[in-house]
């Protein structure tokens, strides 16, 4: 087994990492940028490395940082997380020619699969349906309308090398291709360094359905079933589901069995996603992402397995832990990104210092997050602060449980995305399964800012007590889970109690950050 093992991340993802490698009695090493110093991850380490600048150009992308820092704490084994550099062949490559283990796919998977037009074509060899579209990338707008008019409107035109949703084009009609392919190349190089484009036919109103895959070096491949993630902003998911409302077992195998297809034909090994489109009765293959997924909770609570484990094991050498048919399926998850944004104006980024707050509990329910108290939130990296995560028999109880879980959940000083995704889990078309990847875009509703019903009476009760709190002459109350200690993070965010890590991976004593940047810097 790997013995120690550097995390090439942060916030959530990296302490998610860190957390199972330790119960697994792994070494870990963290990495932090200036703008992370004092976060979660770096804490929970067993040592912490500085790396560079809030920049992510500079810190968490920056190749040579991440392998010095890796150098100097001698670890096995680099984890890249999901994100930044976890689908970087360059990295992969980099790392196993540092004579470290990289605990992913190889960097031949990951280039061949990164690119869109190639996985397209080797997984039409295989077996497995793709879209109607062009196999390579198109040279030039009057190219590109050409071909939608071979492939049929609506088309959409996508990134070669993009992902996320940039670099992509609806094209509804001919007169609109050219403008649309000069965008779609213009908006991928500034995102990927790669301007390639290549055009799809638009599925009108599917639904996003990935199937979870995993692979060893010993030819195995086996699926752990599917997640719906229909419900998406900007081909951005917000929430995510396991099992699919929509499949019957019948529909199930078929599509585990093509993504099974897909990852033997690449030779996959470790944690992936094979993502298809469902629509009329028929599933086409989307693409491939060589990384595990920040959905992956709700398949770790439906299976019963860890992730992660099951991540290092294969980086390791050992063959996958289960045959196909021993995978489980019990019960029914729900997961809800919680991000600092305003969604009721526009998503617009939120920034601000996290306060008081109270991560939901009780059984069923699991919080993912990367923040605590006293945790400044800016714009240097993802908005994700952390995910809420139910379980239940049956779908109907783990939606209740959901609302229930947001209700109590108290994130103090920034906005977040939590008071849409409660009113989406009391939407009729939600709870009935009517799901599509249009389904915000079809209920304006949700975004309505005035407040009523459960929402209006908190709002007048809270007021209620500020006002009351303010003619008594007293602050308004601080409110906390009663019996719930202070975290190290709190105590130590305004200068009090609490650990800072030092270079080299020592732990220092109480806070001081004019003392601990000048250690740093000599």
């Amino acid at each position: 087994m790997i013995e120690s093992v550097l995390v090439a991340n942060r916030g959530e993802i990296a302490l998610r990492v860190i957390r199972c490698a330790k119960e697994m009695g792994i070494r870990t090493v963290a990495v932090f940028s200036e703008a992370d110093r004092t976060s979660p991850h770096v804490l929970c380490a067993d040592e912490a490395y500085p790396i560079g600048p809030a920049r992510a150009s500079e810190s968490y992308l920056a190749t040579d940082r991440l392998l010095r820092a890796a150098r100097r704490s001698g670890v096995e084994a680099v984890h890249p997380g999901y994100g930044f550099l976890a689908e970087r062949d360059d990295f992969a490559e980099a790392v196993v020619g540092a004579g470290l283990v990289f605990v992913g796919p190889s960097a031949a998977t990951i280039r061949a699969m990164g690119d869109k037009t190639e996985a397209r074509r080797r997984m039409a060899a295989a077996g497995v349906p793709v879209v109607p579209g062009t196999d390579g990338p198109l040279a030039s707008a009057r190219e590109a309308r050409e071909a939608a008019e071979a492939v049929g409107f609506p088309v959409v035109l996508k990134a070669v090398a993009g992902g996320g949703g940039k670099g992509m084009r609806v094209v509804r009609g001919g007169e609109d291709a050219g403008s649309a392919f000069e965008a779609a190349a213009r908006e991928a190089a500034a995102a990927f360094g790669d301007g390639s484009v290549y055009v799809e036919r638009f599925l009108e109103r599917p639904r996003h359905i990935e199937i979870q895959i995993f692979g060893d070096r010993h030819g195995g491949a086996v699926h752990l079933h599917e997640r719906e993630c229909s419900i998406q902003r900007r081909h951005q998911k917000l929430v995510e589901e396991a099992p699919s409302p929509l499949l019957g077992p019948e529909e199930r195998r078929r599509m585990g069995e093509a993504a099974v297809r897909a990852a033997r034909a690449v030779d996959y090994t470790g944690a992936g996603t094979v993502e298809f489109l469902y629509a009329g009765g028929e599933f086409f293959f989307l693409e491939m992402n060589t990384r595990l997924q920040v959905e992956h909770p709700v398949t770790e609570m439906v299976t019963g397995l860890d992730l992660v484990e099951w991540q290092f094991r294969v980086a390791a050498g050992e063959p996958l832990p289960l045959r196909q048919e021993k995978i489980p399926l019990r019960g029914h998850a729900i997961e809800c990104r919680i991000t600092s944004e305003s969604p009721f104006d526009g998503f617009l980024p939120a920034t601000g210092t996290v306060g008081e707050m109270v991560v939901p509990g009780g059984p069923g329910v699991r919080w993912d997050g990367g923040i605590a108290g006293g945790t400044g939130i800016g714009l240097h990296y993802d908005p994700l602060l952390g995910k809420l995560v139910t379980w239940a028999p049956r779908r109907t109880g783990a939606i209740r449980r959901m609302e229930r879980a947001l209700g109590e959940l108290r994130i103090d000083g920034v906005a977040t995305s939590a008071p849409l995704l409660r009113r989406i889990m009391r939407e009729p078309d939600f709870l009935a399964g009517r799901l599509s990847t249009a389904y915000l875009a079809e209920h304006p509703d949700l975004f309505e800012t005035g407040v009523s019903g459960g929402e209006g009476e908190v709002l007048a009760v809270a007021a209620a007590l500020l006002e009351h709190t303010r003619r008594q002459g007293r602050t308004a109350p601080r409110i906390r889970r009663a019996g719930m200690p202070l975290s190290a993070w709190q105590r130590g965010g305004g200068g009090g109690g609490g650990w800072e890590p030092r270079p080299g991976g020592q732990r220092a004593g109480p806070f001081d950050p004019g003392r601990a940047w000048a250690e740093e810097r000599r």
